[in-house]
């Protein structure tokens, strides 16, 4: 597939993900998919596998949340295998805090799937108003 193609792909995915609805970004996730987070908080390190990033970072992540999540892309640059997607994500803790980070994601495409997502943020903010299970 070509940049544009997997900027194609990217930018469908978060259409829906700005509404809400992640299905079509986790349908995006290939089976061996690696998840990133970078800083040193307790969700920092590299989640690998589809099933994994969904169980121990997804779930957790969004045991936090009140309200529905959204994330709403910014910016798309695609080059090669690669799509750089900046976007911010929204949401109102159980906490009753917001958690509103800005994010910067380096996404590797392969064959129409996403194999790996380096994830940079705000990590005070996460340190702040996520709760640490993770």
């Amino acid at each position: 597939m070509t940049a544009a193609d997997n900027k194609q792909l990217l930018q469908q995915a978060f259409e829906e993900l700005s509404k809400g609805n992640g299905e079509p970004f986790i349908n995006l996730w290939a089976d061996d998919f690696c998840w990133i987070v970078s800083g040193n908080t307790k969700w920092s390190k590299a989640h690998r596998g589809k099933q994994t990033v969904l169980k121990e970072l997804m779930r957790p992540l969004f045991a936090n949340f009140a309200t529905q999540y959204r994330n709403t892309a910014h910016r798309f640059i695609a080059e090669d295998d690669y799509v750089a997607v900046e976007c911010r994500g929204e949401v109102m803790t159980k906490g009753g805090k917001p958690y509103n980070n800005n994010y910067c994601y380096i996404c590797r495409m392969a064959d129409g799937k996403l194999k790996e997502l380096t994830e940079y943020l705000d990590t005070a903010l996460a340190i702040a108003v996520l709760s640490d299970e993770a």
